[in-house]
């Protein structure tokens, strides 16, 4: 995964804009708040630590991968504010979007009236946690920025808003689908993928993004795997000297490089061998993980089923 990368701000929202198959009907379906059996105690990402004696019924989301997790375990009627990025499932465009999910205005949030603010845990986004906090809000800040992070952020959300069967349920789903797509490309050969984030400068996915995950799951080789940066900058000069098997782009982003004489220096591209990429579908690691498996699984191997 994520809404890409224009600045240093822009990389750290990359990891913000970033399902298991069949788990979208349930994601529309909203139940009523339940209270946990007993008091929940958390501990966040950014080492705060939160009390819940009930399950809040006023949320405001600003992480859009939250705000997915939010919806897939039924507490998305409970969601009172989100931000611009979030657009996944249908119903949570209906909710008042709150601008960014960085450095929020915190005047803003407040106004909705939240008994739960969550944020994506960035020291961009400390100064509002400290805020919200000296309010006398709830405040969870959390980092997702791995696979592994799902199913961590998952269960601490349905702690918070009571009801953990129904994220165990939701993690089910998204693991199996994950494990499908593994075993549908075990044992295939591995493509080298350059994937493009970003133009100016060239930025492309490491070993730090939880895309250079998914890619080898769905059985590919990311060409720059061995730099741990999350979105490293690199040359145009080293993607054609390292000559990738296949050049990953969002959708319409290959003609541009095809008309680029200077990117006809790398052979992928001179050989048109691109995988477009719906960058709404795979740009986030939550609840829609295992669909992005899937997704970036047919464009390298379409022989395969996932």
């Amino acid at each position: 995964m994520p809404a890409f990368l224009l600045s240093r701000v822009a990389v750290r929202r990359a990891a913000l804009l970033g399902v298991g198959v069949g788990m979208l009907a349930a994601c529309d379906r909203e139940e009523r708040p339940r209270s946990p059996a007993a008091a929940s105690t958390i501990v966040d990402d950014f080492g705060d630590t939160s009390a819940f004696t009930r399950a809040p019924t006023r949320i405001v989301s600003l992480n859009p991968s939250t705000t997915e997790v939010l919806f897939a375990i039924g507490a998305g009627g409970r969601v009172v504010g989100r931000t611009t990025w979030d657009g996944w499932p249908d119903s949570a465009k209906l909710v008042p979007s709150m601008g960014d999910a960085l450095r929020p205005n915190v005047e803003t949030v407040l106004a909705a009236h939240p008994d739960l603010v969550l944020l994506y845990a960035s020291e961009d986004n400390r100064a509002a946690a400290r805020a919200f906090q000296r309010a006398g809000v709830a405040t969870v800040t959390l980092r997702n920025d791995h696979i592994s992070d799902f199913a961590r952020t998952t269960l601490l959300l349905a702690r918070a808003t009571g009801d953990t069967l129904r994220a165990r349920t939701v993690i089910d789903s998204v693991t199996a689908t994950l494990a499908r797509v593994r075993a549908a490309t075990q044992g295939l050969a591995k493509p080298r993928v350059f994937w493009k984030v970003y133009d100016r400068p060239l930025l492309t996915i490491g070993k730090g993004s939880f895309l250079s995950e998914l890619v080898a799951i769905a059985g590919g080789e990311n060409l720059y795997d061995d730099l741990a940066s999350p979105s490293p900058a690199v040359t145009l000069e080293d993607v054609a000297r390292r000559d990738p098997d296949i050049v990953m782009v969002a959708p319409g982003g290959n003609g541009p490089l095809q008309n680029a004489p200077a990117w006809r220096a790398v052979r992928a591209v001179r050989d048109g061998r691109f995988a477009l990429v719906d960058t709404a579908r795979v740009g986030r690691p939550g609840v829609r993980l295992g669909e992005a498996a899937v997704s970036i699984a047919k464009r390298l191997h379409p022989e395969v089923t996932p």
